[in-house]
């Protein structure tokens, strides 16, 4: 692990560390050359938003912990991979963060979002106490399943945003279910039927944006998450080359993965390495300071990035993605169909336009109608090491 804070110029030294290889870095659907963009790699890293342990935070629930060391790293996790999301709304992909440089407002309200205090959107408080629902007790392990059915709940009270989460089960991407999601706001004949949209409300408490009413009635802009099991103990060899593709399309919010206590939010690739961003660090919790400012320094990481084998990653993890326009999304369907047809690159999910009629039994396995997806592939996604029963369906 590296130390929470390192000067400027440790952060130089330490960062040629980075292979020097012809192979291209991938960071989120952005290529680059080690040799000849070394400082870029490093900007692009350094301005994803980086969530890691904290402590001494107002107490979960009033009662409960004061701090997440231990157990909230694939909480973190979903914390980053969402945030990218909403960097990618709000600010855009080219968006970079310079240390000591103003900050537009709209990126001070992406990361209030995140901030750990129980009324945040999507804080520490709001993940762990939205995850009792599915069944998780507050300081319990979540696996990327979770944490993604949590973070959908949650993006339904965040109307400044106003995305559209859809998480795709059973390995299976419907192009029907992802439309019929993303154009829900229409038709929208008038003030009853869409009050929101008619109305001069608030969002999250700052001004709407201007154009803001005419995009939300074409396509509310899409975050996609697709949880998987790529293997039963280790990751299947035939998947990474699939893996690799995923981090090259301009869509790509990353993956998000691990097992309890090494769970990593991994934005990237270089030959057969994944580039990734590690929570296990202890930071103290941060509040705005008397000017109302929120000191943000600790929410980037500027020491270079992690790196690990691709065959060490562990199985389970989620893939996500996001699509602004209905373009964005149409366009990521036709690489995913091109990506069926790499040699050597199986796919690690299905896409289909409309679900496939052997999903319409609810209790195909086993279990009853009523029972939540995040119960349904529990012990597919969230298992630690137990063991597995193939089924001969």
């Amino acid at each position: 692990l590296f130390p929470a804070t390192l000067t400027y110029d440790t952060l130089r030294f330490e960062y040629e560390d980075f292979p020097e290889t012809k192979e291209p870095v991938w960071i989120l659907g952005r290529k680059y050359s080690v040799f000849t963009e070394k400082e870029e790699i490093l900007l692009d890293v350094t301005s994803r938003l980086w969530f890691t342990y904290r402590k001494n935070f107002p107490a979960i629930g009033g009662t409960g912990p004061t701090s997440d060391t231990g157990w909230g790293c694939m909480l973190r996790c979903g914390q980053m991979i969402f945030a990218q999301a909403l960097v990618c709304r709000h600010l855009g992909r080219d968006w970079r963060w310079i240390k000591g440089k103003r900050q537009m407002d709209n990126y001070f309200n992406v990361l209030n979002a995140f901030i750990d205090k129980k009324d945040s959107y999507y804080s520490i408080h709001q993940i762990a106490q939205m995850g009792v629902g599915e069944g998780k007790s507050i300081g319990q392990w979540y696996g990327p399943n979770t944490v993604a059915q949590v973070l959908k709940k949650l993006a339904t009270f965040d109307t400044w945003s106003s995305l559209a989460v859809h998480i795709a089960m059973d390995n299976t991407v419907v192009m029907e279910e992802i439309r019929r999601l993303c154009q829900s706001n229409l038709p929208c004949a008038g003030a009853a039927a869409c009050p929101a949209l008619e109305s001069d409300l608030l969002y999250n408490g700052y001004p709407e944006e201007p154009g803001l009413r005419d995009r939300l009635v074409l396509w509310k802009p899409l975050v996609l998450l697709i949880p998987l099991r790529l293997g039963l103990t280790e990751i299947n060899d035939a998947y990474i080359e699939t893996l690799k593709h995923c981090f090259m399309m301009p869509q790509s919010l990353g993956v998000i993965g691990g097992k309890p206590n090494s769970a990593h939010y991994f934005i990237g690739y270089v030959g057969e390495e994944l580039i990734y961003l590690d929570p296990h660090t202890t930071q103290p919790a941060v509040e705005p300071n008397e000017s109302g400012c929120l000191p943000d320094e600790s929410f980037h990481c500027q020491h270079p990035p992690c790196r690990m084998s691709i065959a060490e990653l562990d199985p389970s993890i989620a893939v996500g993605f996001f699509c602004n326009t209905e373009a964005d999304f149409n366009d990521w369907c036709q690489q995913i169909k091109k990506l069926a047809l790499v040699r050597g690159a199986l796919p690690m999910f299905e896409l289909v336009e409309r679900q496939p009629s052997h999903f319409s039994n609810p209790d195909v396995l086993n279990l009853t109608p009523d029972s939540s997806d995040a119960d349904r592939l529990e012990r597919f996604f969230d298992s630690e090491d137990e063991d597995f029963e193939i089924l001969s369906l």
